[in-house]
């Protein structure tokens, strides 16, 4: 029975190495490009998400304040200025912290 031909080992090296620089490129390209844009693809999803949590659980927050304080005496005003003015107290905190402090 004839044997099959047999392949030099230089040939086998040369497609080898040519796979391997080929694989190598393109993990390189592919660390450089789709790893960062999938890290910033996941910090705007998540971001987005905490804020409109962030929103939904303040908003609940001031309904239940608002709920609660309407059992002090002096009607709903009295748990509507208390409610507003925490905000606007936020508000003015946030506002002065705008700008960085200067040294």
């Amino acid at each position: 029975m004839p044997q099959p031909p047999q392949t030099t080992a230089r040939n086998d090296d040369w497609t080898a190495q040519a796979a391997d620089r080929i694989e190598g490129l393109v993990t390189s390209i592919r660390a450089k490009t789709t790893v960062p844009l999938t890290t910033v693809a996941r910090g705007i999803v998540y971001g987005l998400l905490a804020a409109f949590a962030g929103g939904v659980a303040m908003v609940l927050a001031a309904i239940a304040a608002i709920r609660i304080l309407n059992f002090l005496p002096g009607g709903v005003w009295v748990a509507d200025l208390i409610v507003g003015m925490t905000f606007v107290l936020a508000g003015v905190w946030a506002w002065r912290k705008r700008h960085p402090a200067e040294r």
